[in-house]
């Protein structure tokens, strides 16, 4: 029933509805820089399995690098990232290309980064990256200590061995965080500006990618392989890029940016941001489909028992969205920030983002790494030691999570 669905080709007509990269003319303009400043150089890659990350290597492959090490705690992910690389003639593998199934964090990972570095670029991209990662204290602990707390002791053995460019992943839901994991990348954000005197560092808030692992749009298509039935919350608008677009978009970021710059596209509200509904009706229509909508996840779970190939409905239920830490839209930068919009094509870029000095970093994690010793916290306690250091942090509490939903 679907096997002429083409995923690239939908992203491109219904969801970015751009027929070519959104970085194509940006890429073209500094060619001869990139290829300056990449070709010959080793790379290393932290967190480098998932959708970003590996669209950020396949970005890089385009040059000729010296060396790659890609780590990742996700060793399928790794597994799929070698096999598809080396089965594809798009992309020039050096021969020193390595991968590596480690926690960045962990003690093994220091010594390999002191073994086979320096590295002259280095770009980190492990995160947890889900509203729905705030689902109870032990969850965000775990968000926090991977987003902020690990990256500070990435960032001081930067410090001893420092790479000609450093990126590191930021999201669009740093601006205004309305969720905890939008305030812990905000708080990456000013932890790593802290150290852009010290390292060349680089990072970007970019839109959703478009049917990224984990993302709405990709359970959809997963859901339709298991023959289940879709949930999708109603209005909830985004800006997408496409994962091509989201590793480009990265790679300019490092390579071009001056140390503490913060990326993001120029995107246009009106026409690219998108709900998720209407990607969910396209995709059925491309697929000669038609939304069989239902009132209840239980009406929605017994016609979906009622599929087969056939069948020319499929079973969707539509809800207003009910869960903490959700935005009804996105926005890349604050009415306090200074925009750069006339060196990139179709990126902009924050000049002024807050640099903390070194001791108001270190009162920061002394609270939060106090904070995590105890056994007895709340939601609530991340919440106010957040909010003390970011101002513009206004959780949204509905007193529910993504993973009560189908």
């Amino acid at each position: 029933m679907y096997s002429h669905f083409n995923l690239d080709s939908f992203i491109q007509t219904h969801v970015t509805k751009r027929s070519k990269s959104l970085l194509a003319d940006d890429l073209l303009k500094f060619d001869a820089v990139l290829n300056k400043r990449i070709n010959n150089k080793k790379v290393l890659v932290i967190g480098g399995a998932g959708t970003i990350g590996s669209f950020y290597i396949k970005a890089i492959l385009k040059y000729n690098i010296e060396s790659l090490v890609v780590v990742d705690i996700n060793e399928n992910g790794l597994t799929e990232l070698v096999r598809d690389l080396r089965s594809s003639t798009d992309y020039n593998i050096p021969e020193d290309f390595i991968t590596y199934p480690i926690n960045f964090g962990d003690r093994v990972f220091e010594k390999l980064f002191r073994k086979l570095g320096p590295f002259d670029i280095v770009a980190n991209f492990a995160a947890h990256k889900h509203v729905r990662s705030e689902k109870d204290i032990f969850s965000i602990e775990a968000m926090i200590e991977n987003n902020v707390l690990r990256a500070r002791k990435l960032l001081d053995l930067l410090v001893e061995f420092p790479p000609e460019h450093f990126f590191c992943v930021s999201t669009d839901k740093a601006a205004n965080p309305v969720n905890i994991m939008g305030a812990s990348k905000k708080l990456m954000e000013e932890l790593i500006m802290s150290y852009s005197s010290k390292i060349a560092i680089k990072t970007a808030r970019f839109a959703n990618v478009a049917f990224s692992n984990g993302s709405l749009p990709l359970g959809f298509v997963e859901r339709l392989n298991k023959k289940q039935p879709w949930s999708c919350p109603l209005g909830i608008r985004r800006f997408f890029v496409s994962p091509q677009e989201s590793g480009e978009l990265c790679l300019i970021a490092c390579i071009m940016g001056e140390s503490g710059d913060i990326f993001f596209p120029k995107l246009d509200e009106e026409k690219d941001m998108i709900p998720f509904d209407d990607i969910a009706l396209a995709l059925l229509n491309n697929l000669g489909l038609k939304a069989d909508i239902c009132k209840t996840e239980e009406e929605a779970k017994k016609k979906a028992l009622l599929l087969n190939n056939n069948s020319t409905t499929y079973p969707v239920y539509f809800f207003g969205s009910n869960t903490s830490g959700e935005k009804s839209y996105e926005e890349f930068f604050t009415d306090e920030e200074q925009l750069d919009m006339e060196r990139f094509v179709n990126l902009g870029v924050i000049k002024n983002s807050k640099k903390r000095n070194s001791k108001e970093i270190d009162e920061i994690f002394n609270r939060l790494n106090k904070l995590f010793e105890s056994q007895e916290i709340s939601k609530n306690d991340v919440v106010e030691i957040l909010g003390e250091y970011l101002p513009t942090f206004q959780h949204i509490e509905k007193g529910k999570g993504l993973d009560q939903n189908m």
